[in-house]
């Protein structure tokens, strides 16, 4: 095997832009290992592991272009497709972008109607990157994470001072006036406003809405710390002000994992102008004193539910013919498949799978737990559902959402676990996901189905998604996979196979 580097000085390239090289050398099936990086600590530890060789001295603010392959034809055109991709979009080319423009003031000067920046750098320079925004009078859709906490207290005072939105920092997901931010489903337009402390939380109630006839006006992300009691929902009591002084929106849904009780009290329990639905999601303590025109519940299926239901709209049936395929599939499980393995890329619906299975199957173990008890590692037996997005899993990878591949590794190694009753997965789709996630997955699913497993899958996404959501429904289907019409009840269908009881997949959720 060849293995070949070309390091770029001082040519930081955020994720996406990173994604798009990585993606260019990967199709040619001939390139064994092919990846874009910037040259952190571990992305370097990660590249000697591969074999890789001459990274002494690269720097974090240095881009890494790594293949490994047995002709060195393929080598030069994969490093050649990955320049390509990760410098013609500033070429001046017809796309608008202005190749001399190198800060956020150049920027602004360039295009002066600029009213929101999206900070994507690594964490030690986003507090500064933000700050300047916020100077020059932009919101901030802050993608960046490794912002130390104090920074983020800082920044979103000072936010609410000036009036402006700081979203994050690590908020993957916004859509401001239909335009998405980041991670984000294609949606209408319509009288919900969504404010969101969980990424594909979000995406999930906005993409389950759309589906249903029931369009959106502005999703405002807030980074997963937001609620908890240092911060204290800064950017939460400005979000639903926002949404509350909005004319098109007439119903705010409110989605994250569960806050700070005394700070989730405080908003939910001040009287609004519009109703609220606050999906809090594993929420487990009662919270009283709320405000007249706020509902509370557990899961984002049923937050998605109480919205239509206050707009008036019917919800559709969300089973169908799953108990029955269900039923189907687990007649041949072998008496010693009792085992749930769940392998998410979204933590939020990982988180929510956990909260919604735990009731009917016991104790899940994780990375990200819902109890200390139960992380990891499992022990022998265990369910386990992993969110494959967190950091541990992507050193020197992209996110799984756009690159498939670790997720497809993971689901290998449950072939030969005769344990292994049901592998359940989320495909998540919209802009900024993978094109065709379903398609590299099914494979791998069918594998497991073949191997006396069974496969639950839910996509999230809407029928205007580049990805085609139908299609990558039937793709799935067309492995063997069960798939089901939300998030929750994909849950409940992989409790099913575990206590082989089909009519679980009815069960209430609140």
């Amino acid at each position: 095997m060849l293995h070949e580097i070309s390091i770029l000085k001082d040519s930081y390239k955020d994720s996406v832009r990173l994604l798009e090289a990585t993606r260019s050398m990967q199709s040619d099936e001939r390139v064994d290992y092919g990846f874009a990086v910037m040259a952190s600590e571990a992305n370097v530890e990660t590249l000697t592991s591969e074999g890789f060789s001459g990274l002494a001295g690269a720097s974090a603010n240095d881009l890494v272009l790594a293949v490994r392959s047995v002709d060195q034809e393929v080598v030069d055109a994969a490093l050649e497709a990955a320049r390509s991709a990760l410098f013609s979009v500033t070429s001046g080319d017809g796309d608008g972008v202005d190749p001399s423009v190198q800060s956020l003031r150049q920027a602004i000067d360039v295009q002066p109607d600029t009213n929101v920046a999206i900070i994507s750098v690594p964490g030690p320079y986003a507090t500064l990157e933000t700050h300047k925004a916020l100077t020059a009078g932009l919101d901030v859709l802050l993608f960046s994470d490794n912002v130390p906490l104090a920074d983020e207290i800082e920044l979103k005072q000072r936010a609410r001072e000036l009036g402006r939105l700081v979203m994050g920092p690590g908020a993957g997901t916004a859509m401001l006036a239909g335009t998405g931010l980041g991670f984000a489903n294609r949606v209408n337009s319509g009288p919900v406003g969504i404010i969101a402390a969980a990424g594909t939380g979000a995406q999930e109630v906005m993409s389950l809405l759309d589906r249903w006839g029931i369009g959106i006006t502005h999703v405002i992300g807030l980074g997963g710390r937001d609620l908890n009691a240092e911060v204290g929902g800064l950017m939460a009591e400005s979000a639903i002000e926002a949404l509350e002084a909005d004319e098109q929106t007439q119903v705010i849904l409110f989605v994250s994992k569960p806050p700070a009780p005394e700070v989730a009290q405080r908003l939910l329990g001040t009287s609004r102008s519009k109703p609220m639905v606050a999906a809090m999601i594993g929420l487990r303590d009662e919270l009283v004193g709320l405000a007249d025109g706020v509902s509370v519940c557990n899961t984002l299926e049923q937050g998605a539910a109480l919205t239509a239901g206050i707009l008036g709209h019917p919800v559709p049936d969300l089973v169908g013919p799953t108990a029955e395929a269900v039923a189907t599939a687990m007649t041949p499980l072998a008496q010693e498949r009792r085992r749930l393995v769940g392998l998410f890329s979204g933590g939020t619906l990982c988180y929510e799978a956990m909260t919604i299975a735990t009731e009917h199957i016991g104790a899940i173990h994780s990375n990200t737990p819902l109890d200390k008890s139960w992380s990891l590692p499992a022990p022998d037996g265990a369910h386990v559902c992993l969110d494959l997005g967190e950091e541990e899993y992507t050193v020197g990878r992209p996110h799984p959402m756009i690159d498939p591949e670790a997720r497809i590794d993971w689901m290998r190694k449950q072939v030969d676990d005769a344990s292994v009753a049901v592998v359940l997965l989320d495909v998540v789709i919209g802009d900024g996901a993978h094109d065709d996630p379903a398609g590299l997955l099914a494979p791998a699913a069918k594998e497991i189905i073949e191997s006396g497993a069974a496969v639950v899958a839910y996509v999230l996404g809407t029928h205007s998604d580049p990805q085609h959501f139908a299609s990558q429904q039937d793709t799935l289907r067309a492995a063997g996979c069960i798939v089901t019409e939300s998030a929750a009840r994909a849950a409940l269908a992989a409790a099913a196979f575990v206590s082989r009881d089909p009519a679980l997949v009815h069960a209430d959720i609140g």
